[in-house]
C-alpha cells in the first residue's frame, strides 16, 4: 500500500460530504430543531398548516421539508416538482429568520395547493405568489426592515413587497429586469390584496395570533351550521 497517499475512506467520490460532512451534520441538526420550534410556536406557520390541511394538502415535517446547504444568496425555496420546502441550513442562523422562511415557503405551498400555480411557464403566477409571500410572511414587517436599516413612510410595505418579489423572480428565472418589473406591476394590486388564509396582512406576531384564532373560530362556526 502506498503510504504517501492520504486515505479518504471513499469520500472523494462524494465531494460535498468530504469537505463539509461534520459541519453539515451539525447545521442539519440545528436546522431541524429550529424548524420544529417554528412549527410548534409560530402563529403564522400554525395557521398555514391548518389551512393546508383544510385545503386537502396536509403538511408532514419529514415529507415536505428538507434542510440543505444552499448558495449564499438564498434562505429557502419551494420545489414545486416534488412539493417540498428547502430550508438553507447554512444561511439560517436565528429562530426569527427560520420562522419567516418557513412562513414564506408555506405560502408558496398553500398557493400550489389551492390555485394550481404554473410555476415554470407562467411568470405572472410566480410573481403573484412571490408578492403574497413577501407581504404575508413578515419579510417586510417593520422589525425586519429596521434590521436591514431600511426605513420609509408612505407605502413602505408595498414598495418592500414589490422589491422583494422582483428580486425573487430574477433569482430563479432568466428574464429581463424590465420585463419582470412589468409583470410584477400587472399583477401587484390583485395579489397584494389577496390575504388568504390570514384574512389580513399580519404585520407582527400579535396580528398573526389574531388571524390564527379567527381562522380556528371560523372552522368551529362552519362546523355548527
Amino acid at each position: 500500500m502506498d503510504q504517501t497517499k492520504q486515505e479518504d475512506y471513499g469520500y472523494g467520490l462524494f465531494p460535498e460530504r468530504k469537505a463539509r460532512k461534520f459541519e453539515s451534520f451539525r447545521l442539519n441538526l440545528k436546522c431541524q430543531g429550529m424548524l420544529q420550534i417554528a412549527m410548534d410556536t409560530s402563529p403564522h406557520a400554525k395557521l398555514l398548516f391548518q389551512a393546508m390541511k383544510g385545503s386537502g394538502c396536509p403538511v408532514s415535517k419529514d415529507r415536505h421539508f428538507s434542510c440543505e446547504d444552499c448558495d449564499g444568496t438564498v434562505s429557502g425555496g419551494f420545489d414545486a416538482a416534488v412539493s417540498q420546502i428547502v430550508l438553507c441550513q447554512n444561511n439560517i442562523h436565528q429562530q426569527s429568520h427560520m420562522n419567516r422562511v418557513v412562513t414564506h415557503e408555506l405560502i408558496h405551498a398553500f398557493d400550489h395547493c389551492r390555485a394550481h400555480v404554473d410555476w415554470f411557464d407562467n411568470f405572472r403566477h410566480l410573481a403573484c405568489s412571490e408578492i403574497r409571500a413577501a407581504s404575508l410572511s413578515g419579510d417586510c414587517s417593520f422589525s425586519s426592515e429596521a434590521a436591514r436599516l431600511n426605513f420609509g413612510l408612505k407605502q413602505h410595505h408595498q414598495e418592500c413587497v414589490r422589491g422583494r418579489a422582483l428580486r425573487s423572480i430574477l433569482a430563479v428565472r432568466k428574464i429581463d429586469t424590465a420585463e419582470a418589473e412589468k409583470i410584477v406591476d400587472e399583477v401587484f394590486d390583485t395579489c397584494f390584496n389577496d390575504h388568504a388564509p390570514f384574512g389580513r396582512i399580519p404585520h407582527g406576531a400579535k396580528d398573526a395570533k389574531f388571524a390564527h384564532r379567527h381562522y380556528e373560530n371560523r372552522d368551529r362556526y362552519y362546523a355548527n351550521l
